[in-house]
């Protein structure tokens, strides 16, 4: 009969070894497949594979599409930008909230996750017309504002690992499904710094996003709006520019305190 003590011992065991795979994923910066992570934790492969399979299903982790190479989960990007804001949640919704007052329309706090788009937070304008996405929603990459805006920053060799596996799959007539295209449209996002979503994802919405930067000048996260094509043009988008990157200026100075 096991023990009360044994049992104990048993589960901090688990426990360390799941924070110490979840650290590893973490610390990496890129995607690992489950043979690295035997390497660099020293455990076999099959205790491995559990515990990438129980840290997915809970969301601490998250599996590549199309391969075997595990990344961080939508749950700790959550827990680490928690931890990096500290007491700035109030804060965050206020930068959100000046956005919206200065725009009239919703804006949103967004990162990727795996091979979508995560909504963080937002705050929603008094508009009886407009989407309801709450905080968890996800959404395709390569048809949304945040989503290309995201991709357009990420490293070389990781860009070029999603690009492989995702559908450009047609939403709307407006989305861009041929793969040179939608390179090219990239790399004018990457120099532009912003990124538009011209009904792409949904007919009569249109968005902008901009980029917000850790501490170390990587773009982590993106400050987007959304809104009715009738109420909300591309020109106008393009015209509150200064507003979204003022907001995504101070929004960054959260992250890295």
């Amino acid at each position: 009969m096991v023990s009360k003590q044994q049992r104990e011992r048993e589960t901090a065991g688990a426990v360390g070894r799941g924070l110490d795979l979840i650290d590893a994923v973490a610390a990496a910066g890129r995607a690992l497949t489950i043979a690295e992570l035997c390497g660099m934790l020293d455990l076999p492969k099959p205790t491995v594979h559990r515990l990438c399979q129980r840290l997915s299903t809970s969301g601490y982790l998250a599996r590549e599409p199309g391969g075997h190479h595990y990344i961080v989960g939508p749950r700790l990007l959550r827990l680490a930008l928690n931890v990096q804001r500290g007491g700035a949640g109030p804060e965050r919704r206020a930068i959100l909230q000046s956005v919206v007052d200065a725009v009239g329309e919703t804006c949103n706090f967004t990162a990727l996750s795996g091979d979508e788009v995560i909504y963080l937070d937002r705050v929603e304008a008094r508009w009886p017309l407009r989407l309801h996405l709450e905080p968890g929603s996800r959404v395709p990459m390569h048809c949304t504002a945040s989503g290309k805006l995201l991709l357009a920053f990420l490293p070389e060799a990781h860009r070029a690992r999603i690009l492989k596996t995702i559908a450009l799959s047609p939403f709307t007539p407006n989305t861009i499904v041929e793969p040179g295209a939608f390179e090219a449209e990239l790399t004018a996002i990457a120099a532009q710094g912003y990124s538009l979503d011209r009904e792409e994802f949904l007919l009569g919405l249109t968005a902008i996003a901009v980029p917000v930067r850790d501490s170390n000048g990587v773009v982590v996260a993106a400050i987007a709006c959304h809104a009715p094509s009738v109420r909300f043009s591309l020109a106008r988008a393009v015209e509150c520019l200064a507003t979204f990157r003022q907001a995504a200026a101070r929004m960054a100075e959260t992250l890295s305190g």
